[in-house]
């Protein structure tokens, strides 16, 4: 009769022959790479999903390297929208030194699509107003 050894572990959710495990060649392992969302703070969420809203619209702004390859108005007016409702409702989950500079970031972003707009919106009515009131240069 064969005996299964005492040591070993049959809870792993990673078995040796798994895709995710080590030996199985190319893959990574993910568990070693990620952390567990439950150990992220909110506010960390919160300021990560701020800060990729203002690069994607920092992008469709055409204010990268690459400018106007990227830009998209109608694509940035959405993502500033989102960003203003973003810091809207979590003004008060985040304390003033995590939203301080993200309603900078806002403001600039704002601005820019003012500058970059052929029409511009009348006060009030740009991407984000809704949230944030009129923003002027």
């Amino acid at each position: 009769m064969s005996e299964t050894p005492q040591n070993e572990s049959t809870d792993s959710a990673v078995s040796p022959d798994s895709p995710a495990s080590p030996a199985a060649g190319d893959t990574p392992d993910f568990d070693a790479m990620t952390r567990d969302i439950a150990e992220v703070p909110a506010v960390e969420v919160i300021v990560t999903v701020a800060v990729n809203l203002m690069s994607a619209a920092a992008v469709k702004l055409g204010l990268t390297e690459e400018g106007e390859v990227h830009k998209d108005l109608d694509e940035a007016r959405k993502l500033i929208h989102a960003l203003a409702g973003l810091m809207d409702a979590g003004a008060t989950e985040i304390s003033s030194f995590h939203a301080a500079p993200l309603r900078d970031g806002l403001k600039s972003l704002q601005l820019a699509f003012r500058e970059a707009s052929l029409v511009p919106d009348e006060p009030g009515q740009g991407p984000g107003e809704k949230y944030t009131g009129p923003v002027y240069g």
